[in-house]
């Protein structure tokens, strides 16, 4: 038989809680051991003699304290059935001391178990109830389903694929995300067949062989089946996980869906890559002007030409500074029209009338190539609104650049006819025709068919850009289509169609007078060659002019022979010309001449800021010199 004292030592030095209460209601507390007096903080003087829940009462101030409760019906089952009972994880408060010297209550989770402790003539002596302080350990586990509850939250919010890897990666489990790729759990037992494309499947397994090695991150993009079948881009990332010993056990990864980046990068590739191809373009087209151009100079220094040579040589130059000018005002009419800073002069327009203008511009064109042309009108009295100068000139262009790209002889054909209420204008040719790619794109900017190696189309790739953007500030759209190479083109306008047409108004014949009145012409530019080739033009028509290249000095000449007329640059040293139309302007003599800017600005914006300077003409160099003398000719 062992000691009775065994068995308290027992009892008193056990790990965990114990203490020893009456088999009755109150639950009064007969002893108890170290191990609780530690876990709660009191003393044996404290809790023995006093009901357990007297010692332990609910928190008054916590609806959800229901501890007492539970733990008297668990005492009442073991009076009632003679047998343990236990409760797991039971919440249990208990009151403490707060630093403020103020009662409190410390939640608490306990595990209880209660034992019924029976006398030699087998009746219930005591109930031994044990516990053990289980805190932390739930604690912990709430903070694990918190944790998981944000990772599905989270997971379920993305649009990426969240996925699980095997250490060897040889099988994949998908776990959340809504994503984009397969939705599938690798049916045929090998994922990368079932996700990746076979052409990207030496690149993942590349890039796997390489995290496997250095185990560090993966990060990859490449190729996948999308969940609608098509044919995607992913950028794949996945985290190596480690256990307690250091061992690589999975792997933990996103997929998400750049598709669309992908996408983009390719258009800004391409397109980079046409600019590049623009640029090229540009100084071929630049350079060809200017080849003869230097050569026709040259020619004029070094030999005495007769009147014949003499007027070839400046029929070569006008050519040529007529192409470039060209050049030069598609870029800056296109560079304007797409950043939406052109402004419509819209009125109602008779639509034959608009093409045969346009007709008219390019028939040089058109004969010079031996074209075939058939011209079908809509019915007489058809009208849209619209601005007259920029719908010839979609017509025109349109017109042109089959004229340009259909081999001589060919036919060429403008058909105009309504539709419900838009207005169809197709113009089509037998020409070179071209890819579908190519027609798919056709109008975008610096788009432009193949050519031969002596670029004898020309241009800059501007023109239909221009002409879509014309079309849709009217409110209309354009299309194109070929059958392919050899097959010739059709392009296509749809406008708006007027359905109660008023009458267009005429547009006024305009030419230049028979003859010119002879004028005191003052031409003040700092470029010498300039100023000097332009009066020797103006000298030619007999009138009187009077070269400055200083504006200073050019005031004063004025004051002894004020000019009727004054062709003034605007960027001259000491004063612009903006100044020094204003100091024209403010003098007696020059107060009512004619004064024309002639200048290489060519914005609206400095066309604005010249007129409001006093000037009342506007003109780009290189000047349309039909156009100066018509301003002369108005000169009374």
């Amino acid at each position: 038989m062992l000691p009775t004292n065994l068995f308290e030592s027992v009892f008193n030095r056990s790990p965990f809680g114990h203490y020893l209460l009456s088999p009755t209601p109150e639950a009064t507390i007969l002893a108890v051991n170290d191990a609780f007096l530690k876990a709660s903080a009191r003393t044996r003087t404290e809790l023995v003699g006093l009901s357990l829940f007297t010692a332990f009462p609910n928190n008054p101030a916590d609806p959800a304290d229901f501890g007492e409760a539970l733990l008297r019906d668990s005492l009442a089952r073991v009076r009632a059935s003679r047998h343990p009972d236990t409760l797991p994880a039971l919440r249990y408060p208990i009151p403490v001391v707060l630093p403020n010297g103020e009662t409190g209550f410390e939640e608490r989770f306990w595990t209880a178990t209660s034992t019924p402790i029976f006398g030699a003539d087998g009746e219930l002596v005591c109930i031994s109830h044990s516990n053990i302080d289980v805190t932390d350990q739930v604690n912990s586990e709430a903070a694990v389903r918190e944790s998981e509850k944000r990772f599905r939250a989270l997971t379920n919010a993305t649009a990426d694929v969240i996925y699980r890897m095997s250490a060897d990666w040889s099988e994949m489990r998908r776990l959340e995300g809504r994503g984009f790729m397969k939705d599938t759990d690798s049916p045929t037992g090998n994922w990368l067949d079932d996700y990746i494309p076979p052409g990207d499947h030496a690149l993942v397994r590349a890039g796997i062989a390489r995290a496997m090695q250095d185990s560090a991150v993966l990060e990859l993009q490449h190729r996948v089946w999308r969940s609608d079948g098509s044919c995607g881009w992913t950028l794949s990332r996945a985290v190596p996980m480690f256990d307690a010993a250091g061992e690589l056990y999975e792997w933990i990864g996103a997929a998400s869906d750049i598709s669309e980046r992908k996408a983009w990068e390719d258009k800004l590739r391409e397109a980079d890559r046409r600019k590049d191809e623009f640029l090229a373009m540009l100084s071929h087209e630049l350079r060809n002007p200017l080849a003869p151009i230097g050569a026709a100079a040259e020619l004029l220094q070094r030999t005495k030409l007769d009147e014949g040579m003499l007027k070839r040589t400046s029929q070569i130059i006008g050519r040529q500074v007529k192409h470039m000018t060209a050049l030069i005002d598609d870029l800056l009419d296109v560079s304007r029209v797409t950043r939406g800073l052109v402004e419509l002069d819209q009125t109602v327009l008779d639509v034959s009338a608009v093409l045969h203008e346009a007709v008219e511009q390019v028939t040089p064109l058109i004969d010079s190539r031996g074209h075939a042309l058939a011209l079908n009108l809509p019915p007489p009295g058809t009208q849209v609104l619209g601005d007259r100068k920029r719908l010839v000139q979609v017509v025109a262009n349109l017109l042109g650049n089959a004229a340009k790209y259909t081999p001589e002889g060919g036919r060429l054909a403008v058909t105009a006819f309504a539709h419900g209420d838009r207005l169809h204008i197709d113009v089509l040719d037998n020409g070179i025709g071209m890819a579908p790619e190519l027609a798919a794109r056709a109008f975008d900017l610096f788009t432009q068919a193949e050519r031969s190696s002596d670029r004898s189309s020309g241009g800059l790739g501007l023109g239909l850009a221009l002409v879509k953007s014309l079309i849709e500030l009217h409110g209309g759209e354009v299309a194109c289509e070929s059958a392919g190479a050899g097959q010739g083109s059709r392009f296509s306008v749809c406008l708006p169609l007027l359905h109660a047409p008023e009458a267009a108004a005429p547009v006024p014949d305009m030419q230049p007078g028979a003859e010119t009145a002879l004028l005191r012409v003052l031409v003040v530019d700092d470029n010498v060659d300039a100023a000097v080739m332009l009066a020797m033009l103006l000298e030619a028509s007999g009138h009187q002019v009077q070269v400055e290249h200083d504006p200073l000095e050019a005031l004063a000449a004025t004051l002894a022979n004020p000019p009727q007329v004054c062709l003034l640059d605007i960027g001259l040293p000491g004063i612009d010309g903006l100044e020094l139309a204003r100091r024209l302007r403010a003098r007696p003599g020059t107060a009512h001449a004619l004064l024309i800017a002639v200048t290489g600005y060519g914005q609206d914006s400095d066309r604005q800021q010249i007129l409001q300077a006093g000037f009342d003409h506007h003109l780009v160099k290189p000047i349309d010199i039909a156009q100066l003398y018509t301003l002369l000719d108005g000169v009374g």
